[in-house]
């Protein structure tokens, strides 16, 4: 007998009872149209159908189990966040075991900074977890090269063509150069790279598409060659606000007075596309005028293009809640009658003195100098790996303040881990544990599946790296299985979930003192020699030469290598 296997219960309506339910309606209308059982109308012969098999749903999931065998990692019960109805859900992905996520990435007109790390680290946790968890992720993160003008306003110079005018090149130019200068420092960050990168530039014709559609829904209107989202009619049949929570007064009132205003209806409306000025550079045709799609067209074109009509995630930074996502859902709805996203996570700010981190506040610290330690704010360089423990040490949702203390804190707390890691290879096993290692795993995992909280995750680890000292010092003992258990833990959830990694910097380091001890070494050897104590010399010299240097004597003094 075959065994049975546990379906969810959007597994039962996505791939089984829809199906089924629609063979039912299908044969029914093939009946009506061909001879049927007399007294068996069309309709109930099709409720026959479905209800035979609705009874029978246990049969059908036990026949299914004999071809799928089921991923034990898909019962850890994992919950979100869901900013849409401000409370945490169970995740049930529309089309399991596949998930859509979206992701905004970043407008490439400078260095990536601090603000652009949390985002990126926060989401790649995401990704990195779904992905252990058994489901296979098709993760979107875009590329913003074209219409995001200053501000975040309607009006103004595109945020790319000022800084290319600046440096007298191509738009292009900037886009790509910026672009290779985010990707460097992901790849530092150990950020994984998405399944899709999209650019906005590359995906006009999409965009396009979508302000026809809402144009023909009644959503939208031109005025002089541009296409403004009627923002009030959209409210009237709708809710603009549904995400932020906001009301559309409140949002009339806190608007401010804009040049170019007068192009629209309302002063809330927003560009779905913008007519070019002559000293404009990136333009492209349409059936409007010459010009550019809004900013907030590019995520909902390339979500739907790549991840479908629904899709499961869509992230991004809190600071885009309002306006840019609330956009994002008006123009999904006005398009195509419902919003396209069922889960939307947003990470908390990272902020220097309790003001936001940002390009266009100045008040920004790149990646770049965190790393090299080339700005003046920073008492030292802090390596990557530094910065990715410190936005982790913090829950996604919670605010981050930057400090030179909490970095250097953070620093600590990653070597006091590492060197735990390092230390599970100097445990040598015996008889029996004293210490229980059985529940870590399973508390790291009860913290990742309460919405990712990656602090909690990183509080058991240091449980484990204390067990891990303990054990070295000879205060406890452990079962070579418990020891492989630990192993498996910290590696799994250091590693694979978290995404931290061994720093060749740390290597260099090492290395360095080695040398440092080495000379002292041989310092002493050369004071030996000078007061003839040769059997120390010699002492000195054979240890050396027997843990792999080789010494010669110069008139000068020593040399040393150590021999591969």
């Amino acid at each position: 007998m075959p065994k049975r296997c546990k379906f969810t219960e959007n597994q039962w309506e996505g791939k089984i009872k829809k199906p089924l339910f629609c063979f039912g309606r299908a044969f029914a209308a093939r009946q009506k149209a061909a001879s049927r059982p007399a007294g068996m109308p069309a309709s109930r012969l099709g409720s026959f159908c479905y209800a035979f098999f609705c009874y029978r749903r246990q049969f059908a999931l036990t026949l299914q189990s004999t071809y799928n065998k089921h991923d034990k990692r898909m019962e850890q019960r994992l919950v979100i966040y869901n900013t849409l109805t401000r409370s945490k859900q169970p995740f049930v992905p529309l089309h399991a075991p596949n998930v859509g996520m979206y992701v905004c990435g970043p407008t490439v007109y400078g260095d990536p900074h601090l603000g652009h790390a949390r985002p990126a680290i926060t989401f790649d946790i995401v990704f990195r977890y779904l992905r252990h968890l058994g489901y296979k992720v098709r993760y979107v993160r875009n590329i913003t090269d074209v219409g995001h003008l200053e501000h975040d306003a309607d009006e103004g110079d595109d945020k790319i063509e000022k800084k290319a005018r600046l440096e007298q090149l191509e738009p292009m130019e900037v886009a790509q150069h910026y672009t290779n200068r985010y990707h460097d420092a992901m790849r530092a960050l150990n950020v994984l790279p998405p399944s899709i990168e999209p650019h906005a530039s590359g995906h006009i014709i999409e965009q396009e598409e979508l302000v026809r559609q809402i144009m023909d829904n009644g959503y939208a209107y031109e005025s002089n060659g541009s296409i403004y989202f009627d923002v009030e009619k959209y409210n009237h049949d709708h809710h603009y606000g549904v995400l932020s929570g906001r009301n559309i007064d409140d949002v009339k009132d806190a608007s401010r007075e804009l040049d170019g205003v007068g192009e629209k209806r309302h002063q809330v409306d927003f560009a779905l596309w913008k007519k070019a000025q002559p000293e404009h550079i990136m333009r492209w045709p349409s059936p409007w005028s010459n010009g550019f799609p809004g900013w907030h067209c590019e995520c909902t074109a390339m979500g739907r293009k790549y991840l479908g009509a629904e899709f499961d995630i869509h992230g991004g930074g809190m600071d885009l809640v309002f306006p840019h996502h609330e956009c994002e859902i008006a123009q999904s709805v006005a398009s195509q009658g419902d919003d396209m996203v069922h889960y939307w996570m947003h990470n908390n700010m990272i902020t220097i003195n309790g003001q936001k981190m940002g390009k266009s506040l100045g008040n920004f610290i790149t990646l770049d100098e965190f790393f090299t330690g080339s700005n003046k704010t920073l008492a030292q360089a802090y390596s990557p790996m530094t910065i990715r423990f410190f936005i982790l040490q913090a829950h996604y949702r919670s605010t981050v303040d930057f400090s030179n203390e909490a970095l250097q804190a953070a620093e600590k707390g990653l070597t006091r881990l590492m060197d735990a890691v390092h230390g599970l290879e100097k445990i040598t096993p015996g008889k029996a544990s004293t210490v229980d290692v059985k529940t870590l795993r399973a508390k790291c995992y009860e913290a990742m599946n309460d919405d990712l909280n990656s602090p909690i995750v990183i509080a058991h680890l240091f449980d484990g790296a204390r067990m891990i000292n303990n054990i070295i010092a000879g205060n406890d003992t452990i079962t070579a299985e418990d020891l492989q258990e630990l192993k498996e833990t910290f590696y799994l959830f250091c590693f694979d979930i978290l995404g931290l990694k061994e720093e060749n910097n740390s290597n260099e380091e090492r290395e360095a003192a080695f040398g440092k001890v080495v000379d002292m070494l041989l310092e002493e050897r050369i004071k030996a020699k000078a007061n003839k104590d040769w059997a120390t010399s010699d002492k000195i010299r054979d240890e050396l030469t027997a843990l792999g240097f080789a010494i010669k004597d110069t008139k000068d003094g020593c040399e040393w290598k150590l021999n591969k």
